[in-house]
Parts: structure tokens; C-alpha cells; sequence
């Protein structure tokens, strides 16, 4: 099975299933010298990992990453990090029902005609978990971001279905279950997703990234452009169907007028663009937004087809995230700190020595 790693000089590859024993990665072009520890990654894996309120998954996972390579005396050496995190709360007899029925919207269907062959338990390598292994190593390149080049990474929920956050409070957004950064919606979404816990559906949400202190001059074009592997990064995520950067879609309904970001000698007066000019990151806010689908496992009764083609109708049981949104400000996170200490290092590599007279803008 191809396409497991991501990156070229800080490279990803990631292995493991929802139900196997357990998930692991290794982190290959990691620079040496950067103080790591176990602690460094159960933070954000913390705030990912199953099972930490009502409205999630109720599956049990400890998600505790183990370093088995790459570190030596509490520092990187250069060589490639090795890491594991054990599976403990499988219940796979949960889907043996589903064994040979293909579930309507998931990846049951597509898996057997590319490969002849799936593993039904919880998804096997297409489930949610595996992105508990780019949290980690996401975790690791943030690190590095924010001690070289002070580089700050943080995400949050923008809408929940039909709830959408009408303020921007950092402080709240770690202060409830939906990483929802507006403290007067919250109350709105518990009722909401009890109500549709009850109905036994699901629903889509938005999540919005932003990386501030990133210095302008990241990007590689034509065909790696900074906002082009962000998309790629941030589309590979499960159930995101959408991407955007910076006004995205919204561009459509503007005049050159509008979204031009003009420049002064103080700052940009705009951020459309979501810091990426050209495919170049322009020393502005890198913003980004995804969009993740409703979960596709449901306990209500949709029509399928089974193995042999003949028509069934498809029950999933099994414990599952009634919207995977509410988990995904973390793993969107982790991608976007990925992507920008790739290009980071591709950007140190050819251009380390070049210098210019232009000053460095801000925002206003």
C-alpha cells in the first residue's frame, strides 16, 4: 500500500490500523538538538484522543505515544524518530455484522475494489484513528516552529452543523469540549448534538487553522506552492471534503478592489490571500479552513449493496464520533505544522544565504 508518507525533507510515514495492536510512525529529517520527550506529544494527543466527553466516541483509548528511536539524552539526533501508540479498547466483534456489507459513505466499498481485499474492524487504516500518529509528529515539528522561528500554530471550531461562532476568544477554545471559541455557543451545541445523539445521526462541522510568525519566503513553485501542500495536507485528513485558504469561495462574490491585500509601510491592511502570495508565504498569518463531512456510521438503517452486489440494508454498531469535527482542530492543527517545517527546511536548504533590502511587513 502506497502513499503513506507525506513531506520531503520532514517526512511522515505512518502505519497501523483502528483495530490492529497498535498505530506508529517514524519522523525522518527531524534537525538534531531539539529537546523531545513523550511529553511533548501526549498534550495534543490529550486533546485528540476518544472518549473525553458525551459527544465523542466513547471508545477508551490511553493514546500514550512511546519514543522507541531518534533520541538520545532527551535531545533529536538527526536519525529517524520512531514512535508507537497501542491500541487497548478494540471491539471488533462490533462489526462482524458489516463484514460483507459495504457502509454507504465510507471507504468499505472503494478498499475492496482497489485492493480485492479490507479490514472491517472499525475501517481498519482508512479509520480516524491513524491520525492520532500525524498529531504526534505534528506535535514534534510545532515544537521546532515555535523554538527556532517563534512560530505559532492554533486552531479551532468555526461551525458546528447549522451553529456557527460569532466571536474569537483564544482563551475559550480549550475551555470546552468543541474547541469552540466562542462561550455563549456552547450551550447551543451540547443541546444540539444530545438531540442528534437521540436521533442516532451525525453532522458536518468547520475547523479554521492559523499559523502566526511564519517569516515570508516559505513556498516552493510552481507545483509545491505552501498553499497547495497545506490543501493536500489538510484534504488528506479523514472526512474533510473542503479546503480553503484564506477568503477561499468567498473570493467569488469579491471585487479585485475588495480582496487585493494592499500594503503600507506599517503592514498589509488585509489578509485574503491567508498569507500565502504566489504560493509564497508573504510574513502574514497563514490561514486556512476545512470542512469535514458527517460521520458515516450510523445506527439508522441505509441501503447497500453487500459483497456479491445483491441489495442489503446496513446498521452500524460500534462506538463512534456523532460529528468528527469535534476532534479535528488538533489533527488540522498537526498538518499545518507539518507542512511549514517541510517547507521550512526545503527554504533553509536552497535559499539559507539570500538577502534583500525589502523590510518585512506585518498585519495591521
Amino acid at each position: 500500500m502506497s502513499g503513506n508518507s507525506f513531506g520531503k525533507l520532514f517526512t511522515v510515514t505512518s502505519f497501523g490500523e483502528s483495530h490492529g495492536p497498535a498505530l506508529g510512525c517514524i519522523i525522518d529529517g527531524c534537525p538534531p538538538g531539539l529537546e523531545l520527550s513523550e511529553a511533548d506529544m501526549q498534550r495534543d494527543l490529550d486533546r485528540r484522543k476518544p472518549g473525553t466527553s458525551r459527544h465523542t466516541t466513547q471508545r477508551r483509548e490511553a493514546d500514550e505515544v512511546r519514543i522507541l528511536s531518534g533520541v538520545f539524552e532527551g535531545k533529536t539526533t538527526g536519525t529517524p524518530i520512531g514512535l508507537l501508540i497501542e491500541n487497548t479498547d478494540q471491539r471488533s466483534k462490533d462489526y462482524s455484522k458489516i463484514s460483507e456489507q459495504f457502509r454507504p459513505a465510507h471507504a468499505d466499498y472503494t478498499y475492496m475494489h482497489k485492493y480485492g481485499v479490507r479490514d472491517y474492524r472499525g475501517g481498519g487504516r482508512s479509520s480516524a484513528r491513524e491520525t492520532a500518529m500525524r498529531v504526534a509528529a505534528g506535535a514534534v515539528a510545532r515544537k521546532f516552529l515555535e523554538q527556532r522561528l517563534g512560530i505559532r500554530i492554533r486552531g479551532y471550531l468555526s461551525q458546528l452543523g447549522p451553529i456557527k461562532a460569532e466571536k474569537l476568544d483564544w482563551d475559550q477554545v480549550h475551555q470546552n469540549p468543541f474547541f469552540c471559541p466562542d462561550a455563549d455557543k456552547v450551550p447551543e451545541m451540547e443541546a444540539y448534538m444530545d438531540a442528534l445523539r437521540k436521533e442516532g445521526d451525525s453532522i458536518g462541522a468547520r475547523i479554521n487553522v492559523v499559523a502566526e510568525g511564519v517569516p515570508p519566503g516559505l513556498g516552493e513553485p510552481i507545483f509545491d506552492r505552501l498553499d497547495a501542500d497545506l490543501a493536500h495536507a489538510l484534504m488528506s485528513i479523514n472526512a474533510v471534503k473542503g479546503v480553503e485558504i484564506g477568503a477561499g469561495f468567498d473570493c467569488v462574490d469579491q471585487k479585485g478592489t475588495e480582496h487585493r491585500d494592499e500594503m503600507t509601510p506599517e503592514g498589509f491592511l488585509s489578509n485574503n490571500a491567508g498569507g500565502v502570495l504566489g504560493g509564497i508565504s508573504s510574513g502574514q498569518p497563514i490561514v486556512a479552513s476545512i470542512a469535514l463531512k458527517p460521520t458515516s456510521s450510523l445506527r439508522l438503517s441505509g441501503r447497500s449493496i453487500d459483497v456479491n452486489g445483491d441489495p442489503c440494508e446496513v446498521i452500524t454498531t460500534g462506538r463512534h464520533d456523532p460529528c468528527v469535527g469535534i476532534r479535528a482542530t488538533p489533527i488540522a492543527e498537526a498538518m499545518m505544522a507539518i507542512v511549514l517545517m517541510d517547507h521550512y527546511l526545503r527554504h533553509r536548504g536552497q535559499n539559507a544565504d539570500v538577502s534583500v533590502s525589502t523590510p518585512v511587513i506585518g498585519q495591521l
